[in-house]
């Protein structure tokens, strides 16, 4: 009679290759997802400093290495879904969604970009504190009317993002992405609303100043 655990060693064989396969998928979709994070990040950089033109290959190059994962993952969709991924889908959303709020166009639909929902949102999300930055830049070159369209814009997004109420397991953690931009807009809502008043006020501490120096 043959012993129970005859086949053993070919079932061995067999999980080992399998888990070695999706080991160095793993590791091939973890540094791409890297190199998709060091683009985006630094297209965001790009950005801010206004050079359009330099973080347009960046992004490309993001995109890019997003399709290469999804390529090296071909069968192994259980680590597509895993937390290093979405980061860096959600990064990439971020960055186009900040190009595009920059430069008062079109937001980028998620289809377009190639990334899931979850990923899309939190990106949205993410962009939010960084229209922050872009705002507090164009207040501080006077530009009120560039700050008033930003913050609506980003009011838009949390009116969008609250109403995704829908499990964690579902949208990537949105609710405490979404909890970090109602507290991001209330912030940037009151330094703008600060900045008008104490602008208003020298307006007319000047036209005070200018009636004194006319009277006899």
């Amino acid at each position: 009679m043959a012993r129970s655990t005859s086949n053993l060693d070919s079932i061995a064989a067999r999980m080992r290759a399998g888990l070695s396969s999706k080991h160095s998928a793993r590791e091939k979709a973890l540094q791409l997802s890297r190199e998709a994070i060091y683009h985006c990040a630094t297209a965001i950089r790009a950005l801010h400093r206004g050079e359009f033109e330099a973080a347009q290959p960046l992004l490309e190059g993001a995109r890019s290495r997003l399709a290469e994962i999804g390529q090296a993952l071909v069968g192994h969709e259980d680590i597509l879904y895993s937390g290093y991924v979405h980061d860096a889908q959600k990064e990439y959303a971020e960055a186009c969604a900040t190009l595009a709020l920059i430069q008062g166009k079109p937001l980028p639909e998620p289809e377009a970009l190639g990334v899931p929902y979850s990923a899309y949102l939190n990106g949205l999300g993410e962009a939010v504190g960084e229209m922050r930055r872009h705002l507090l830049d164009a207040l501080r070159q006077g530009q009120v009317s560039r700050c008033e369209e930003l913050l609506e814009g980003m009011d838009d997004i949390y009116t969008v993002l609250v109403t995704m109420d829908f499990p964690d397991a579902l949208t990537g953690g949105l609710r405490r992405t979404t909890d970090m931009v109602r507290g991001v807009v209330e912030r940037t809502r009151g330094d703008l609303t600060l900045a008008l008043r104490q602008q208003e006020l020298e307006q007319r501490l000047e036209t005070f100043e200018g009636r004194l120096k006319g009277l006899p």
